[in-house]
């Protein structure tokens, strides 16, 4: 049994670029922990036991290899997390399974928290600058962002919350898969979808809606129901001067 995923160790390189555009550093120890969690995917205690092995012959011949010698940890957590797993898989027997692996799923969920932040900050960075237009696509996660703005009571959620009111009436970024904008039903604030709509209706009766149009917040915020009201009428006012109702 080959476990091997071809990788070979190497001198980690220096990372050089332009100080005012860091680079988030690979983190080759967890690269190692997910490749030997791919190749132990489905294999029993005594299939780990030989890649674990196998793992361990190869850091021996590594040792050998003075270009090998800064690999930035990889080697040295494949070897831990076979370890792990062959320990895991004495008490269950296997088949190995990441999806059931507590340790993996508590790494994965950390990871989205991480990325939630992240992408949190960016995201009140460009509100913050004005730069939060329709330049900026929305992605998938943008609403967990746009909650912990809200959570640490940052006053650029309110320019999120815009961004996304936007987003979700031109139907664009992640907003263009009709099963996301359903699902904004529930990962939305009601403010946030009335303004929405709003937008929606008032595009429909031909009005420019180009601009920020901030009394559209307003309105949302202070009073969603009638904010929907008023998009359901306007709709249909709309689709009466069309021809269509």
């Amino acid at each position: 049994m080959n476990t091997s995923d071809g990788w070979r160790p190497r001198r980690v390189p220096e990372v050089r670029g332009r100080a005012s555009a860091p680079r988030t550093p690979i983190d080759y120890a967890k690269v190692g922990r997910s490749s030997v969690r791919r190749r132990a995917r489905g294999m029993t205690h005594s299939e780990a036991v030989a890649g674990l092995e196998e793992a361990k012959q190869q850091a021996h011949l590594d040792r050998r290899d003075e270009s090998a010698a800064d690999d930035g940890g990889r080697r040295a957590a494949e070897l831990a997390e076979w370890q792990r797993i062959v320990q895991l898989l004495a008490a269950t027997g296997g088949p190995y399974d990441p999806a059931a692996d507590v340790v993996v799923q508590e790494e994965l969920a950390e990871d989205r928290r991480r990325e939630e932040a992240d992408r949190a900050e960016e995201l009140a960075r460009l509100g913050g600058a004005g730069q939060l237009d329709r330049s900026v696509p929305s992605r998938a996660g943008d609403e967990a962002a746009r909650d912990l703005l809200e959570e640490n009571r940052d006053y650029r959620a309110a320019k999120v919350d815009a961004w996304l009111a936007r987003s979700l009436a031109d139907q664009s970024g992640h907003y263009a898969d009709p099963a996301t904008r359903a699902a904004a039903v529930g990962s939305l604030p009601v403010p946030v979808r009335a303004r929405a709509a709003l937008l929606v209706a008032l595009a429909r009766t031909g009005a420019p809606i180009d601009g920020d149009l901030e009394f559209v917040g307003r309105l949302a915020q202070a009073d969603p129901a009638a904010t929907n009201a008023l998009a359901a009428w306007l709709e249909t006012a709309a689709a009466v001067k069309g021809g269509t109702a």
